[in-house]
């Protein structure tokens, strides 16, 4: 069970300010799947570079596709740039993968057809797993959600303070904040592109209808 899956679930599961756009879905997904390689330090950041550290296995059949899809040759990629590529038609491509493994009836399909929300949905495993990291307000999920509009719940105020970060905890927290932002982007310009194609769409009405 990876970032991907998780965000996907939830997607499905919490209500969102509007419906998430399978565009904006395919974005978050590949920035997901990037934070997970970097975990898993298959991958490091140079400044906003992608530099690929290890050949290895992740065990998992998406993460891995994603790791082999990487440019292992300078001058590497960005962080924006890996996200067009790889999350060109992901949305779809996560919806195969799990359909193959969640219980049918799900609920999966109805994300993609934005069906009632109020379907009955089977539990799994992984579904659990989503809503635990989801319940205990996990960044790096938490991260991705907010950028396709799926707001936290509030959080209550811990009796006690937190210990500080250590150093690598910091870099770790560094390099998510350049792949949110690199995401955060990404989705702006999206957004900007299908004003454009609204505007020109009601422009070519217009025409036709002029008398």
């Amino acid at each position: 069970m990876t970032t991907p899956q998780d965000l996907l679930f939830v997607a499905l599961d919490v209500p969102a300010d509007r419906p998430v756009e399978q565009g904006d879905l395919s974005l978050a997904l590949a920035a997901a799947e990037l934070l997970d390689l970097l975990v898993a330090q298959e991958v490091t950041l140079r400044d906003e570079v992608i530099v690929p550290v290890s050949g290895h296995l992740t065990g998992d059949p998406m993460l891995d596709k994603a790791a082999a899809s990487l440019i292992r040759t300078e001058p590497y990629e960005s962080a924006e740039d890996w996200l067009w590529r790889r999350g060109d038609g992901l949305s779809a491509a996560y919806r195969d993968e799990l359909e193959h493994t969640e219980p049918s009836g799900s609920g999966l399909r109805q994300l993609f057809r934005r069906a009632d929300r109020s379907v009955e949905r089977i539990d799994s495993d992984a579904r659990r797993h989503a809503a635990d990291r989801w319940a205990r307000h996990e960044p790096l999920l938490a991260g991705l959600a907010a950028a396709l509009g799926i707001e936290e719940p509030e959080r209550e105020e811990p009796e006690h303070e937190e210990p500080a970060a250590h150093a690598e905890d910091d870099k770790v927290d560094d390099r998510v904040a350049v792949v949110l932002a690199a995401l955060g982007d990404a989705l702006t310009e999206l957004e900007a592109v299908r004003q454009r194609r609204r505007i020109e769409e009601d422009a070519f009405d217009n025409v036709w209808r002029a008398p």
